[in-house]
């Protein structure tokens, strides 16, 4: 194990504390992920939190299903998750187990391994929008659902699948926070979207816009 403080990496305590509190401090990490192409570091600018059953933007707000069991299981865990019938999204778990919580990684700077990313996001036009989002961040650091549960606090193993790293905490002048992006409903405006200012990888703003129901002329 390094013991130089920013390749060290985050203990379960940290993700253990309540998700407000976690979310903020996960910017300026580093996440990293191990392909069988070789590994793949980003630099976390952009995150939303979710609180749970307690929470209506939350996956968790009904219950548990299937699909957000990840979300009940031991903090610093990933929940992996499948939206729109193309794209998937990484969050890292929090809190006390069975009390659903969450992190979903909006937004990095790639550090490692720029041209495997590029490679897996053809599409973009510099290297700030390789992970600008949170599914061209999941594109691009190669994840899926068979990730959904992978633990991320392993004791610094450099084989394990993903980590993060004590990185370089974001000042916390610089650290903003405003409505989570297409949230509706009860939690439309809850503040837990939390950004570096300025920083050029962070995502577009978009708020909540409810689906247009067709009507049968027949």
């Amino acid at each position: 194990m390094t013991d130089v403080p920013e390749r060290m990496p985050l203990s379960r305590d940290f993700f253990d504390r309540p998700v407000l509190d976690v979310a903020p401090d996960l910017l300026g990490r580093t996440l990293v992920r191990h392909t069988p192409d070789g590994p793949i570091e980003l630099r976390l600018t952009e995150v939303e939190a979710y609180d749970g059953e307690t929470d209506p933007g939350s996956h968790a707000y009904r219950g548990r299903t299937a699909r957000n069991a990840a979300m009940f299981g031991p903090p610093g865990h990933a929940y992996v998750y499948f939206i729109y019938g193309m794209w998937f999204s990484l969050n890292l778990v929090c809190g006390p187990e069975g009390k659903a919580s969450g992190v979903l990684l909006r937004a990095g700077e790639i550090l490692t391994g720029t041209p495997l990313a590029a490679a897996r996001r053809p599409k973009a036009r510099n290297s700030h929008e390789l992970a600008k989002g949170p599914a061209r961040l999941a594109t691009a650091l190669d994840i899926d659902r068979t990730l959904d549960g992978t633990d991320v606090c392993h004791g610094g193993d450099p084989t394990a699948p993903l980590s993060v790293l004590y990185g370089t905490p974001a000042a916390p002048a610089r650290v903003r926070s405003g409505p989570r992006v297409g949230v509706g409903g009860g939690g439309a405006d809850h503040p837990w979207r939390y950004w570096i200012a300025d920083e050029p990888t962070i995502s577009q703003y978009r708020p909540h816009t409810p689906r247009r129901r067709t009507t049968s002329t027949t």
